[in-house]
C-alpha cells in the first residue's frame, strides 16, 4: 500500500493549469475567467493554482507568453526573399495560430485584451518589445513603430476574423490563399514608400 504524498514520476500539474488557463482566457477572456474555474478544468484544488502562479494577472501573464518571437522570425522572413516578406509573414503566423495551444494563446491575449487594461498593456508591450524592433531591423528606424502597428492591424484583423468572430470565408479559406490576399499589404507596411 503506497503512502500519502505526491505520486512518483514527472509531475503535469503546471502543465494541466496553464492549459486550463489558456482555454478560459480563450473562450471567457479575463473578465470571466476565474481562479476557480482554471483549477476545476486542471482538476486542481485552487489553492495550488495560487502556489504555482501566485496571483489571476499573475497566471495570465504566463499563459499568454508568446508562441513566437517576431524579433526573431521577421528579420529572417526579409532576407529570405525580400519580394515575398509580406506573404510568408501571414503563412508563418496562420501556421503558429493554427496549431494548439498557440491559438489559445492569441484567443486568451486578443478576448482579454479588449475588456482588461492589463491585458491591453500585454499586448501593447508585444508589439513595442517584439514587432517594433523587427521592423526596425528590417527597414530601418525610421517609422518603426508607425509600421509595426500597421502590421499589427492586419495580423489582429485577420486573427479576430478567422478564430473569433470566425466570419466566412476567410474563417475557412486556405492559408496560401490568405497570404496572397494579405500579404501585399503586409508588405506595403513593412518596406513600401506609402508609409
Amino acid at each position: 500500500m503506497k503512502g500519502p504524498g505526491r505520486r512518483p514520476g514527472p509531475s503535469r500539474t503546471r502543465e494541466a493549469i496553464l492549459d486550463a488557463a489558456r482555454e478560459g482566457f480563450a473562450t471567457r477572456g479575463y473578465e470571466r475567467t476565474t481562479i476557480r474555474g482554471v483549477a476545476g478544468g486542471a482538476g486542481v484544488d485552487p489553492a495550488l493554482v495560487h502556489h504555482f502562479f501566485g496571483t489571476k494577472e499573475e497566471l495570465f501573464v504566463a499563459a499568454v507568453e508568446p508562441p513566437v518571437r517576431p524579433g526573431e522570425i521577421l528579420p529572417k522572413l526579409i532576407a529570405a526573399d525580400p519580394e515575398r516578406f509580406g506573404e510568408q509573414v501571414i503563412r508563418v503566423f496562420l501556421s503558429v495560430w493554427d496549431a494548439q495551444p498557440n491559438r489559445d494563446v492569441i484567443l486568451a491575449l486578443l478576448r482579454s485584451a479588449v475588456s482588461n487594461d492589463r491585458a491591453a498593456a500585454i499586448f501593447r508591450g508585444f508589439v513595442a518589445a517584439e514587432l517594433v524592433p523587427a521592423i526596425g531591423a528590417v527597414v530601418g528606424p525610421a517609422n518603426a513603430a508607425y509600421r509595426a502597428t500597421l502590421l499589427a492591424t492586419q495580423l489582429v484583423g485577420l486573427a479576430v476574423i478567422r478564430y473569433i468572430i470566425r466570419a466566412e470565408p476567410v474563417a475557412s479559406a486556405d492559408p496560401e490563399t490568405l497570404a496572397r490576399s494579405i500579404g501585399p499589404t503586409i508588405q506595403r507596411y513593412a518596406t513600401g514608400d506609402a508609409v
